[in-house]
């Protein structure tokens, strides 16, 4: 905010301009990275558990590829045969002796 009014305030000039280009410019990929590295992890796991490939998950980093990858998980089958679910069966009251 501070920031922001000190533009307001003076003008920069040309050279305070470029270093603040230059500056964006050179955090702004670790900022896509790390953008990436929070959708495409998560995406892996996923593919891996329904059975797909989990390299799939690298078409989020493809415009519009998560959209497709999205349908591809939603209407295929998936190649995981599901855990029978077991019966809990509660104790037996009073104890037998």
């Amino acid at each position: 905010m501070h920031f922001a009014m000190i533009l307001l305030q003076n003008q920069p000039d040309a050279e305070t301009i470029q270093r603040m280009v230059l500056a964006f410019m050179a955090i702004m990929p670790i900022f896509i990275l790390v953008g990436l590295a929070v959708i495409i992890i998560p995406v892996w796991f996923i593919c891996k558990k329904a059975g797909f490939s989990p390299w799939l998950s690298l078409l989020c980093a493809v415009p519009l590829g998560n959209l497709i990858l999205l349908y591809v998980l939603a209407f295929s089958q998936w190649k995981v045969v599901p855990v029978q679910q077991t019966a809990w069966q509660p104790p037996a009251y009073p104890p037998q002796v």
